[in-house]
């Protein structure tokens, strides 16, 4: 899999944002999409497939992730996702294992995050995407 300088893995709640008729986030993706800077992976389309209100919704997001730049977990990532939560854990910090996924696999294929989630910005070596 190839390593990106400038990809952005978009987190749930960015790509909640870009489903809505405005929003500034969302517009940032808009621009990020036609770039093709814009990632994805297993975890934000689960989240976000379990969370349509509809058929038409669920179509709607995957119609749009389909296609995207694609990074997935590896059994290697799995070993890193469980020290890092390890790790964070003893610094006193739980976070959501969708998160943990999604941070090590930024990590590991040179991706920012894109997120309103301010707990990422705990996770070390996670680079953050600022609009």
């Amino acid at each position: 899999m190839k390593k990106s300088n400038e990809g952005i893995l978009v987190d749930t709640s960015i790509w909640i944002e870009f489903f809505k008729k405005t929003s500034t986030a969302g517009d940032v993706v808009a621009e990020l999409l036609s770039k093709d800077r814009v990632w994805v992976s297993g975890v934000i389309l689960f989240e976000l497939v379990q969370g349509a209100k509809s058929e038409a919704e669920k179509d709607r997001i995957i119609s749009q992730l389909t296609g995207l730049n694609y990074v997935e977990m590896s059994v290697l990532l799995w070993r890193k996702a469980g020290e890092l939560s390890k790790a964070m854990k003893k610094k006193g910090v739980t976070l959501p294992i969708s998160d943990i996924l999604l941070a090590v696999i930024a990590i590991e294929f040179g991706l920012s995050v894109f997120t309103l989630d301010k707990h990422f910005e705990s996770i070390p070596g996670l680079k953050l995407y600022k609009a």
